[in-house]
């Protein structure tokens, strides 16, 4: 059973950055796309970014494109969200997740089938 635990969420001013890890236990994560998605409160789930398994293909969320940047180091068994030039707007659990080989289509929350718990990120001054 793959789990996966979520890490570096906190308060951060506008402007500033945060780089979120997920790791994985269970199994290796080489076999699996990553993806990143998050939730403010009040809104649905929404997809942030994904990383397919080989690495090779990544998908953004327009809000976020050019300012994340999703990684990961199947060595350490590990995903990354590199988060810049943070706003309020990205204040939300976020939420790593994992699906076999391939990303879903427009970063769709059902196409996921592992979900870590999440954790909080807050932007503000």
């Amino acid at each position: 059973q793959l789990q996966l635990v979520e890490s570096g969420g906190g308060l951060v001013q506008p402007g500033g950055s945060l780089r979120l890890s997920c790791e994985a236990s269970g199994i290796t994560l080489d076999s699996y796309a990553v993806g990143w998605f998050r939730q403010a409160p009040g809104k649905e789930r929404e997809g942030v970014s994904c990383i397919s398994a080989s690495g090779g293909v990544t998908n953004y969320q327009d809000s976020v494109n050019g300012r994340f940047t999703i990684s990961r180091d199947n060595a350490k068994n590990t995903g990354y969200l590199q988060m810049n030039s943070l706003t309020p707007e990205d204040t939300a659990v976020y939420y790593c997740a994992a699906a076999h080989l391939y990303c879903p289509p427009y970063l769709e929350v059902r196409g996921m089938e592992y979900w870590g718990k999440g954790t909080p990120v807050t932007v503000s001054s």
